[in-house]
């Protein structure tokens, strides 16, 4: 009887919740062969974005190129504490984004390749209406018209990687990067572009 609850205590206590979240900003994994694998993809050679997470690999991974797009979808709502009366909850309009990806290697020889990732990290964005009715124009943090923030990213990482031994490389690929911040809606900031 006591193994019973015991296995009993064990059987429930394994039981997990569902778990919503995500790394925020950034991608769990760059290329969609990463992301099927939960990001786990630093030591894999099989696909030609190394430049996002291992630049030696891209020598063992031969002439191709790979191209991706996801569909992020983060569904955000805001509230505040009743600084204007009544706590008031707004959801964001913005809830889809496509976020590209890119990678190209090319093997110059068998032991030097040379290839380029480009990525983006993004779909953070939101867009929350103005609340209308007795509230007017105005917003749930007290400004007029919408409340966002628009913040984009854009990664291009040239890689070069050599092989110097039949199971070792090295590899370098430094990142270069365009950001761009949009924040709207709020008295403090107005509207500033970044």
């Amino acid at each position: 009887m006591k193994l019973t609850k015991v296995f009993a205590f064990m059987a429930l206590a394994g039981l997990a919740g569902s778990a919503y979240a995500t790394n925020g900003y950034f991608s769990h994994g760059y290329g969609m062969k990463a992301k099927g694998m939960a990001g786990a993809s630093t030591a894999l050679h099989d696909d030609a974005f190394g430049g996002a997470k291992n630049p030696a690999a891209m020598v063992f991974a031969g002439n191709r190129m790979d191209l991706g797009m996801d569909i992020f979808s983060p569904i955000r709502e805001a509230s505040n504490a009743g600084d204007f009366g009544t706590p008031v909850t707004s959801e964001s309009d913005a809830n889809y984004f496509l976020v590209p990806e890119f990678g190209y290697n090319r093997m110059m020889n068998p032991n030097l390749s040379l290839g380029v990732t480009v990525y983006g990290n993004g779909g953070m964005n939101t867009d929350y209406p103005a609340l209308g009715g007795a509230f007017g124009t105005m917003n749930i943090l007290g400004g007029s018209g919408a409340l966002g923030v628009d913040l984009m990213q854009l990664i291009v990482a040239p890689t070069a990687a050599y092989k110097v031994a039949p199971n070792h490389s090295i590899g370098i690929s430094p990142l270069v990067g365009y950001q761009q911040l949009c924040c709207y809606g709020h008295p403090a900031f107005l509207r500033i572009f970044l």
